[in-house]
């Protein structure tokens, strides 16, 4: 690890500001950065850190959401009664993430900010656009297993590891962050992470600086909410695929179905087109197949991820099928 300086950020604005400086990187948990930084992937030469803040408080909003302050730990958002009650998916996806001990220091916003854990990245002996631009995508050619197959360009078929943010993206939350200026501004979270394209360095629309403040969901969505995590390990394993969903059935009909995807692509991947196939719908293969087969649209395997193909239908037929029993069981037809 390479020499940095250190502050302790008085307020937002002053944290935006100092991080805007070159060289300067915004630090919270660090569970992600500090190995990054070991490895000398991020070799940041000023650490501006916002753990003392005051961004750490969960808070119901007039509109009967709830806005999460970025220094939320992960394990303190998933256990708070009301994400439990009314925003299940989300909690559930927090808790199939990392470990107890991580959740323990991972924040909210450095869940959103986490970078890809493609194995070409962390190692600075081979090409990587991402890391470094211009030098190529070693992943392409070599081992992909773990790789995204929608949304790829020829820079970078990197995956986004977040559970987190899966959920965030089928609860259409918005992203609150403070400018280096002191402005204010909103990103919704369907905007807030970036294809790759042609570049791939890019991980999301933040500019240089900017500060995530809070993290507000909006009122809660009726139906069953169903986290399902495909993995390696049953622990702090990453996702293969990974479907967050929402579902209202009455009987074996489907009236509304909200899906987001892990492992699939550089940014968590909802596909609204699929949620129309499925709404008021009967629930059998065939709806669930169309549904699969838009979220699929232009999907490509490398080689040895061309399995996840297959598992995004058998994974969203398990999780949509749940969802529905599940809502059998608490409102009969």
């Amino acid at each position: 690890m390479k020499a940095f300086s250190y502050e302790r950020a008085a307020s937002p604005e002053a944290a935006a500001a100092a991080a805007a400086r070159p060289g300067a990187r915004l630090i919270a948990g660090g569970t992600n950065l500090l190995d990054l930084m070991k490895l000398q992937v991020e070799t940041p030469v000023h650490l501006v850190d916002i753990n003392r803040l005051g961004l750490d408080t969960i808070e119901p909003t007039a509109q009967g959401g709830l806005r999460i302050g970025a220094m939320v730990r992960n394990a303190d958002l998933a256990a708070d009664p009301r994400v439990r009650k009314d925003y299940a998916v989300l909690s559930r996806a927090l808790l199939a993430g990392a470990s107890g001990q991580l959740r323990n220091k991972a924040t909210t916003g450095g869940n959103l900010l986490q970078r890809t854990r493609c194995y070409y990245f962390y190692d600075t002996a081979r090409a990587c656009n991402k890391r470094a631009p211009g030098t190529g995508c070693s992943a392409l050619q070599g081992y992909n297993r773990m790789h995204a197959v929608v949304g790829t360009s020829d820079q970078c078929i990197a995956t986004h590891p977040s559970d987190m943010a899966v959920a965030m993206r089928v609860l259409d939350a918005t992203v609150e962050t403070v400018l280096p200026s002191g402005m204010r501004r909103v990103i919704p979270i369907a905007d807030f992470h970036r294809l790759p394209g042609q570049t791939p360095q890019t991980d999301t629309d933040l500019q240089p600086g900017e500060l995530i403040t809070s993290v507000t969901l909006p009122a809660p969505v009726p139906g069953q909410h169903v986290y399902r995590k495909v993995r390696d390990r049953a622990s702090y394993a990453f996702a293969l695929v990974s479907v967050a969903a929402i579902v209202d059935a009455v009987g074996g009909r489907i009236r509304t179905a909200r899906m987001a995807f892990g492992g699939l692509a550089h940014k968590p991947w909802r596909v609204e087109a699929a949620e129309a196939r499925l709404a008021d719908t009967v629930l059998d293969d065939a709806a669930i197949d169309a549904a699969a087969d838009t979220v699929l649209q232009g999907a490509r395997g490398h080689g040895h991820n061309d399995f996840k193909l297959p598992l995004v239908r058998r994974t969203l037929q398990a999780t949509i099928t749940e969802a529905a029993r599940a809502v059998r069981a608490v409102r009969p037809a």
